[in-house]
């Protein structure tokens, strides 16, 4: 196994496969140094997950013999060519896993392999890097996998196995689209919707005042546009998505965590792959164009500040 991009997502999906018996190697743009010498520390409800990598390769490196599966853990952001950073771990027999954010993000890498099988993930877990080499694993850590675009082959079987040898529960999912659109009808409103509002955590965003009503009028729009691209939600999905939310305690999505830390924000893939999408069936989505353009505008403001 190759893990390129071993933040705190790839580096924990990293620990569980080692924890099954398998070969982990990972590849890193920063981080090199530390990893290689002392490899990673995991704190975790699953017990210690620290782990030495099998090796370390810098982002660029190649080996000998590919691998039987490259696990794909970066963030989809613009000016990120995902291909470009999989070609050198790829081979004729390699298959490809993503366990990564958002909407129509496989047909980048497949147009780039399309001959190599491709398993797309959704993680469902809260895990976060505290400094270099040092991860914190808080709760979770469900996969739901299938093969891109449907149906569920044998690769897709063969590591669901291995994850769940690693202690981990794994969904398989004969249309793994539809669970991204599933999972984006609560991303795609509270992702974005938190960094305007200033980080601003899942109470805040549905106790201020009209804060609910236009949660629920974002997700009824990326309703429409699911049920547009085939893939058409259960009438309560939007009722059971807000009871949900009341019942967590007051939480910081991802991308509110990123834009306080001034990191990079998987905007495109959260929100405006759904926008996009949504142009073309021609369904209306006036929040949520709203919600992209003054994102833009934001990103436009920060380059002039900096």
């Amino acid at each position: 196994m190759v893990m390129v991009g071993a933040g705190a997502i790839g580096s924990f999906y990293g620990a569980i496969l080692k924890r099954a018996g398998c070969h982990v190697s990972v590849v890193l743009r920063s981080e090199y140094d530390v990893v290689r010498e002392k490899g990673f520390s995991i704190d975790s409800p699953l017990g210690d997950l620290s782990y030495q990598p099998d090796a370390v390769y810098r982002d660029g490196e190649t080996l000998e013999q590919a691998p039987d599966y490259v696990i794909c853990c970066v963030k989809v952001l613009p000016g990120v060519d995902r291909g470009a950073l999989l070609k050198p771990w790829v081979g004729e027999h390699t298959r490809i896993v993503l366990i990564e954010n958002g909407i129509d993000i496989e047909r980048a890498v497949a147009d780039v392999f399309p001959a190599n099988p491709l398993i797309s993930c959704l993680a469902f877990i809260a895990v976060s890097r505290t400094e270099p080499g040092r991860i914190e694993h808080k709760a979770f850590g469900q996969l739901t996998m299938g093969t891109w675009p449907d149906g569920i082959s044998d690769d897709c079987r063969a590591i669901a196995a291995l994850f769940e040898a690693g202690g981990i529960n794994i969904k398989l999912s004969e249309s793994v689209v539809a669970e991204r659109w599933r999972k984006s009808l609560w991303n795609t409103p509270f992702n974005p919707l938190s960094v305007l509002a200033g980080g601003a955590d899942t109470v805040t965003m549905l106790d201020t005042e009209g804060g609910e009503a236009l949660v629920r009028e974002m997700m009824a729009e990326v309703v429409a546009v699911a049920a547009a691209d085939g893939h058409p939600m259960p009438e309560d999905a939007i009722d059971k998505n807000i009871a949900g939310t009341r019942k967590m305690p007051a939480y910081r999505n991802s991308m509110a965590l990123d834009y306080l830390n001034g990191r990079p924000m998987e905007i495109d893939a959260i929100l405006g792959n759904v926008v996009a999408i949504a142009q073309q069936h021609g369904v209306a989505v006036p929040r949520l164009e709203t919600m992209r353009a003054a994102l833009a505008m934001r990103d436009v403001q920060a380059a002039k500040d900096n």
